[in-house]
C-alpha cells in the first residue's frame, strides 16, 4: 500500500477519534452546566460592567454596579455548586491535556502532561468569590475589571477542557478581543499563581 495513503488514513482516523473524544467532553461539561444559569449571569454581569464603566457620573456608575451586586452573588453561588457537582466526575474523565493541540488519548498516553479540570474549576470558584468579596480593596472600576478577567479565564478553561488550549485562546480572543496572556495578567495574584502552578500555562 502506498505510504502516503497509509499516512492519510492514519491522520483521518486520528482526526475522527479526536473529534469523538471532544464531543464526549462537550457533552460531559454541558450535562453538569445544564442545571445552572452561569452563562446567562456572566453575560448580564459583563454587559453591566461595560455600561457602568461608560457612565461619566460617578454616582450613576455606583448605582449601576449596585444593581449588579445580586447577580454577582448569584453567579458565585451557582459556580460553587457547579464546581462541587463536577467534582463527582471520575478522575480519568476530568484530565485535560497541556499539549497545545488536541490529540486522541493524550491524557492517557501522556498523563504527566495533563491536569485535573476539577481542581481548575475549584480554583476559578475561589477566584470569583475573592473578586466578589473584594479582599484587595480595589476601586469599583478595578474590581469590575478583575471580576471580568476571572470570568473570561474561567470561560477559557471550559473551552480548553472541551477542545485544546490553542482553540480556547482563539475563541476567547475572537469573542472578547483579549489574549490569554492579558487575561492571566488581569486576574488576582492568587488566581494567577494557582493557575500557573496547576496548568503550567503562561
Amino acid at each position: 500500500m502506498d505510504f502516503f495513503l497509509v499516512l492519510t488514513l492514519a491522520a483521518t482516523g486520528a482526526y475522527l477519534l479526536n473529534q469523538h473524544q471532544q464531543r464526549r467532553r462537550i457533552a460531559l461539561l454541558s450535562q453538569h452546566l445544564r442545571p445552572f444559569q452561569i452563562e446567562q449571569l456572566m453575560e448580564t454581569l459583563t454587559q453591566g460592567y461595560l455600561r457602568a464603566m461608560g457612565e461619566q457620573d460617578g454616582e450613576r456608575r455606583q448605582q449601576v454596579l449596585g444593581v449588579l451586586a445580586g447577580t454577582e452573588a448569584q453567579l458565585s453561588e451557582q459556580f460553587d455548586r457547579f464546581a462541587a457537582d463536577f467534582r463527582l466526575v471520575p478522575a480519568p474523565l476530568a484530565r485535560v491535556s497541556r499539549l497545545p493541540l488536541g490529540l486522541p488519548f493524550a491524557t492517557q498516553l501522556l498523563p504527566a502532561a495533563s491536569f485535573d479540570m476539577r481542581d481548575l474549576l475549584d480554583l476559578h470558584a475561589r477566584g470569583i468569590a475573592r473578586a466578589l468579596r473584594n479582599e484587595d480593596g480595589l476601586s469599583p472600576r478595578d474590581r469590575a475589571f478583575t471580576m471580568t478577567a476571572e470570568l473570561f479565564l474561567m470561560q477559557h478553561s471550559c473551552h480548553w477542557f472541551c477542545k485544546s488550549k490553542t482553540v480556547a485562546s482563539a475563541r476567547v480572543m475572537a469573542r472578547h478581543q483579549t489574549p490569554h496572556a492579558q487575561l492571566l495578567a488581569s486576574v488576582s495574584p492568587e488566581t494567577r499563581k494557582a493557575y500557573l502552578a496547576l496548568t503550567g500555562a503562561a
